[in-house]
Order: C-alpha cells, then structure tokens, then sequence
C-alpha cells in the first residue's frame, strides 16, 4: 500500500452519493452551455439517418475488436524480439517501433493502402484497415509491454534461475504477471485511443461510425444532431474497456 492511499476506502453509499454529486455538476454545466446557444435543435431530420448511424457503429466495432487482438500479438512479439539475442531481428523491431510512432497514422493508412496493399494484391479496404491499425497500435504497446518486463527486478530473474526454472517457465510465473499488472493502464489508454483512431479509415473510404456521421451531417446540415450521438457511441466503446482495466488491476494488486 503507498501513502497516497486510504487506510480504509469509504464505503460504497458515501462513494455512490460523491460520484452522484460529480456527475449532477458536469451534467448542470453541460446544460447551461447548451442553454446559452438558443439553438433550433433539429433531431428529426437525423433520426431518418439511424440506420446509418447503427451500421457505421457496428462497423467501428468490428473494425476494433480484430485490431485490438491483432495489436496485442503484435505487441507481444516485438517486445519479445527487442530482447532477442538475434541482433538483425532486435534491431528490425527498434526499426519497426521507432518508424510507426515517429509517422503520422493518417500518412501510414494512405501508404499502406495505396502502395504496400496494391504492391501485394490486397484490394479489401477493411482487410488493410485493421493491419493498419494493428501494426500502428502494435508498436505503442510492445514499448508498453517492453518497458513493464524490464520492471521486473533483476534479483527475482536470479532466483528463479536459482531455483531450476526455465527461461520459458520464468517468463510465466515471474515476468509476465508483473508485467500485466504494470501495463494495464497504459494499455487501457493505448485500446481506447486505437477504437478512436479507427475514424481515420474513413480516408480510405470506409463507412465507419465518423463517416457515416459526416454523411449524415453533408445531408441535413444537422451538425451538434450528428456529432452528439458520434461522442456517445465512441464513449459505449471506451468506457467499459477502462472499467474492465480497473477491475483487472485490483484483482491482480498485491503488496510489496
């Protein structure tokens, strides 16, 4: 336990009743920004849109899911490859980090669809969309999953050593559930930011949730109508992957 936390967390109807007072607050000064406008709201003529919205939504979320897993594998790997003894594979992963973080993703999706995609035959757009997005978000969470095995205290690898284990068997019993612990909340930040990213597909015209609602907006000049439902949508995504990170971390806390 650290100093910067309670002895004894308060209980749940004190929490209850502060967040209630945290959200009335936000909730009353959104309402009177709102009210400052005198805006003609114009709900119906985007309502006729719904449907557009529901399937660039589900779209979004499809998209999400796959890159989410695939940049997870990817993640891992090239952690693992910038330790590997192998020096052309170590250095071929510095590369490969160093380049994608240090490049926009908007310049890596057209690239990646207009040159390395046609150069290779790929010609389905939501096929390189979630390369892209893996490959992006990839190279942020080996840095992530790097930096939290190298956390782990040298004198634990000596023991384990000590004590007969392999290197593989060291990796799951010591290494990788420290490392867990350390990077879920960056990796919480890097998933939410990869679901946002995805609206920069919409470049390579895909129909994702941000152009649907763009669309949306062309056609009824609807414009807070359109972008309001956009910011919810995103927020059903995101917001159970940090609750889901949260519970994670204090299920796998422990003292030191």
């Amino acid at each position: 336990m650290t100093g910067n936390e309670p002895a004894h967390p308060p209980a749940w109807p004190v929490r209850a009743l502060n967040f209630l007072v945290a959200f009335l607050f936000i909730s009353l000064l959104f309402y009177f920004s709102f009210q400052q406008l005198h805006y003609q709201w114009a709900w119906a003529s985007v309502y006729k849109y719904r449907q557009k919205f529901i399937q660039g939504w589900l779209t979004t979320v499809w998209l999400s899911l796959a890159a989410l897993g695939l940049s997870a594998a990817i993640g891992l790997f090239f952690a693992l490859a910038q330790r590997s003894r192998f020096l052309p594979l170590r250095y071929f992963s510095k590369i490969y980090v160093e380049v994608v973080r240090g490049t926009p993703l908007l310049v890596q999706i057209l690239i990646f669809f207009y040159v390395v995609a046609d150069a290779f035959h790929i010609t389905n757009r939501y096929r390189v969309g979630v390369l892209t997005l893996s490959f992006f978000s990839g190279a942020y969470i080996s840095e992530i999953i790097r930096a939290a095995i190298e956390s782990v205290g040298q004198s634990q690898l000596e023991s384990a050593k000590a004590i007969g284990l392999t290197q593989a068997q060291t990796y799951r019993h010591v290494i990788f559930p420290q490392a867990l612990r350390q990077s879920l909340p960056p990796l919480a930040g890097q998933f939410v930011s990869l679901i946002k990213d995805s609206s920069l597909l919409m470049v390579i015209g895909i129909s994702e949730f941000t152009q649907n609602a763009r669309e949306v907006n062309s056609n009824t000049y609807s414009t807070l109508e359109c972008y309001l439902p956009l910011a919810i949508g995103y927020l059903i995504l995101t917001l159970p992957i940090s609750l889901w990170t949260r519970y994670l971390e204090r299920k796998l806390k422990f003292e030191t």
